[in-house]
């Protein structure tokens, strides 16, 4: 867990609106929010990656896919789909987060 925490803190750069010895939640907007809670205290067992995808929008695609690649990590090239660009990269966790901007 505490990987993962940072790795959303440090690398996407999401700020912490709560969190407690085993659950953080980050804000993504006003409305929504990301949550990542250590599995041995959480309800819900973790899909190590299975059929998760997080989807964040994004104003500038190519801006974001650099500083990923300045981040250190290896996103997928930025490719044309349902009339938007987009790419991936995995969580420590392996769950797929889709960076989107529409074309």
């Amino acid at each position: 867990m505490e990987s993962t925490v940072a790795w959303y803190k440090q690398i996407l750069k999401l700020d912490v609106s709560f969190s407690n010895e085993w659950f953080v939640e980050f804000s993504l907007n006003e409305k929504a929010k990301l949550s990542i809670a250590n599995e041995a205290k959480a309800s819900i067992k973790s899909s190590r990656g299975k059929g998760i995808t997080i989807s964040l929008n994004v104003d500038d695609i190519t801006d974001k896919h650099l500083s990923l690649i300045e981040a250190g990590l290896n996103p997928s090239s930025i490719k044309t789909i349902w009339h938007s660009k987009a790419f991936y990269i995995y969580d420590p966790e392996g769950n797929r987060i889709e960076f989107w901007s529409k074309i």
